[in-house]
């Protein structure tokens, strides 16, 4: 065992909107928080490029550096908290503060998601912890539950509602009746999406964290690049009133399931029965549902993003690893992700879809949309037509189908647009009953 420590001293790494936020806590909670740890936890360097941003907090300016090397080289800086961003230089740092005896602390979802299971060897091999609670969902306690407290559970699902911008994007369009790019500028004039919102609006930021999400609840290795991903900006205020109409809610679901020896992830917007559980997570919102043989179905639920929510997980983690030091006591045992499962393609999903079509408006057509269907064993549940143009001489109508195999639908969806009687496949959304 290893000798008690007088004091455990971190480094940070980026002083940006999450970095101010740790540094505002560390800082401004120094005395309350020493005393869980149990002995002084010293903010001692900060790594910042812009020295500016040190004047928001107060304390701060003393302890900037411009060079990342000064934290990453110190021998007296235990622990050190990645917040910088973006997959480079971040892995990189990381890695080297792994390789030196530093336990680390990241947000950092890209990061983990790509390179994850060979930070966590390089954690073990070296004998110190890699943390990231806050890389997915923010303040809600989410990967120390998956990585220790569910451990006796075999988990078969997870849905999840893990990006606050688009779940925010799809409530405005929702009770609003907007259009994506209305609400979409919306909140960016709220600060809830970025100037370049591509990897909120188009899945890529939920399918990270979906991969690290099912990474540890089936105890195997998913990679981002094993997620499909769509995003949210084919949905028009029409879908979300014929969802109405039909009993259902749209949302940008993560899904992760395991059957037998195969595990699907998928992240895209989805119908789900308005009674669901996620129907009603609105906003900024962010919720996960799991299903385990001992729990059942276990939700968490919080804000999934923000400097105060963000800064509560990478502070816990801080503590944690700051106990176990001030103790002198080993680390958390190994993540073990060796269970190897084979990865189901998204083209063999079985569900059900609602398609909505802009058609000529004539006898026969209907039938011919049924022919190509059938042809790829897609039964029909109902069709509705919903507006008719008769100047265009076009109407639109919704289909909504029985289970079917994702990979017939994408064909039929080809074929139909080929008709000379469809003028649009105007869109088409998966059901998740």
């Amino acid at each position: 065992m290893a000798k008690p420590r007088q004091s455990v001293n971190v480094g940070l790494l980026g002083l940006g909107v999450i970095g101010g936020g740790v540094a505002r806590v560390l800082l401004g909670k120094a005395a309350s928080l020493s005393a869980e740890v149990g002995c002084p936890l010293k903010l001692k360097r900060i790594a910042e490029v812009d020295a500016s941003r040190a004047r928001s907090v107060p304390g701060a300016a003393s302890l900037i550096t411009s060079k990342a090397d000064e934290v990453l080289n110190d021998p007296e800086i235990d622990i050190v908290i990645e917040v910088i961003g973006g997959e480079n230089p971040a892995v990189e740092y990381m890695q080297r503060a792994l390789s030196g005896g530093k336990h680390v602390v990241t947000a950092n979802k890209e990061v983990i998601a790509k390179h994850g299971p060979e930070l966590l060897d390089l954690a073990q091999k070296n004998q110190v912890d890699l943390r990231f609670e806050a890389s997915v969902g923010g303040g809600i306690p989410l990967i120390s539950p998956f990585r220790q407290d569910l451990l006796a559970n075999e988990i078969t699902a997870v849905h999840a509602i893990i990006n606050g911008t688009t779940n925010y994007i799809l409530t405005q369009m929702a009770k609003e009746g907007q259009d994506f790019a209305v609400a979409l500028k919306q909140a960016q004039e709220l600060g809830y999406a970025e100037r370049n919102p591509t990897n909120d609006v188009e899945g890529i930021d939920a399918a990270y964290k979906i991969s690290i999400l099912a990474s540890l609840a089936f105890h195997t290795i998913v990679r981002p690049e094993d997620v499909y991903h769509e995003g949210i900006s084919r949905l028009t205020g029409r879908d979300f009133r014929y969802a109405k109409e039909l009993g259902y809610a749209i949302k940008l679901l993560a899904i992760a399931k395991k059957d037998d020896n195969a595990v699907q992830a998928r992240v895209h917007p989805v119908f789900v029965p308005e009674d669901f559980i996620l129907a009603k997570v609105d906003d900024v919102f962010n919720a996960v549902l799991l299903d385990g043989d001992l729990v059942g179905k276990l939700l968490f639920y919080g804000k999934g993003a923000g400097a105060a929510p963000t800064s509560s997980a990478i502070v816990a983690d801080v503590i944690r690893l700051a106990q176990n030091i001030s103790l002198g006591v080993p680390q958390t045992p190994r993540l073990h992700l060796e269970h190897r499962l084979t990865i189901k393609h998204m083209s063999d999903l079985d569900t059900r879809y609602y398609i909505r079509l802009n058609v000529a408006d004539r006898p026969g057509v209907l039938a011919q949309i049924s022919t190509i269907l059938g042809n790829h064993a897609i039964s029909i549940a109902s069709v509705i037509q919903k507006e008719a143009d008769p100047q265009a001489q076009t109407a639109e109508i919704v289909i909504m189908t029985h289970p079917a195999r994702e990979s017939g639908m994408q064909q039929a969806l080809r074929d139909t647009q080929a008709l000379a009687v469809t003028k649009e496949v105007a869109n088409f959304i998966r059901v998740e009953d």
